[in-house]
């Protein structure tokens, strides 16, 4: 397994008491369902977003490290993407 970064923007509707929910739902539980486990999750909060994306002018921002197969990365990413509740993500390979 490899170690990741993971950064998720969720959507401005989704309020600051339920971000935990969200990431439960959207990050923890697909991560460990392949396998893999959480190290770190670090809530940034909300922020003003540089440009707007799909009409939103600010996003929730969470930074996350896990551990993964990267044969797994791909599915993840593909369930990020077709959330609504994600604005944008991105997923890098971290140094060990």
């Amino acid at each position: 397994m490899r170690l990741y970064e993971l950064t998720v923007i969720i959507t401005p509707q989704v309020g600051e008491e339920d971000v935990e929910d969200a990431v439960d739902r959207l990050i923890r539980r697909p991560v460990e369902s392949r396998g893999g486990e959480v190290q770190n999750v670090n809530r940034w909060g909300r922020r003003k977003l540089a440009y707007p994306i799909q009409r939103h002018l600010e996003g929730n921002y969470v930074v996350t490290q896990l551990r993964l197969d990267p044969q797994q990365t791909k599915e993840l990413e593909h369930g990020l993407a077709l959330s609504e509740e994600v604005i944008r993500h991105l997923l890098i390979r971290a140094e060990e």
